[in-house]
């Protein structure tokens, strides 16, 4: 039981990849199979791929609440998470690219990915020199925002494929909370980037 949380976080490394990939699917990128898909084939893909994003963001609260419950943390899930958190994250925004032209989100998402590549970066250089970087509660909201907004914009995005409204109004008003979210997430990203600049930097001058 105690490798729970190890499964889950591996899984949402799972569903990260079959969202992108149905996603990239429904959008005509994947050869062979793209150019054989009926119009509701694609709807279906972009639901599930919606599905399997949702499902992956949830395993990101319960596999480390199930690790500290079961007095199961582990060097391979202290590992693991993180990059499940970022596959996630940039799987989402590609697969969102994917989708069609996004101008609305284009620039907090390139922001977004910035900070992701940055900090992963400073990581592994602080490694290199004996500098850790623990994830503070402002970085935990942070992914908390990204994956809500994720996932809101996805359902902008893929709103066909779903029996939603079709109500201007209604559209267009979740796509500004939608927006509107990214954008937060977005900023405390870039906040949380620069928390983690500072820290390397002192460290390292130590």
């Amino acid at each position: 039981m105690k490798s729970l949380p190890n499964i889950l976080t591996s899984m949402r490394l799972v569903l990260a990849l079959f969202m992108f990939l149905a996603l990239a699917a429904a959008a005509g990128g994947v050869p062979y199979v793209s150019e054989r898909l009926e119009p509701m084939q694609q709807f279906a893909l972009q639901r599930w791929a919606v599905y399997a994003f949702v499902v992956a963001a949830v395993t990101d609260f319960f596999d480390g609440w199930l690790a500290r419950r079961m007095n199961a943390t582990s060097v391979w899930g202290a590992i693991l998470d993180p990059i499940g958190d970022k596959v996630l994250v940039c799987g989402g925004i590609l697969g969102l690219m994917a989708l069609g032209p996004q101008p609305m989100v284009l620039l907090p998402a390139g922001l977004i990915l910035f900070r992701e590549f940055t900090v992963s970066a400073l990581r592994e250089v602080g490694a290199g020199r004996g500098v850790k970087l623990p994830v503070t509660l402002l970085a935990k909201w942070k992914t908390t925002l990204q994956l809500t907004a994720l996932a809101m914009e996805l359902i902008v995005a893929a709103w066909g494929a779903f029996s939603l409204s079709e109500e201007a109004a209604i559209r267009s008003w979740f796509a500004l909370a939608a927006h509107a979210l990214f954008w937060v997430a977005a900023i405390v990203t870039l906040i949380t980037g620069a928390q983690y600049w500072e820290q390397t930097r002192k460290a390292l001058r130590e």
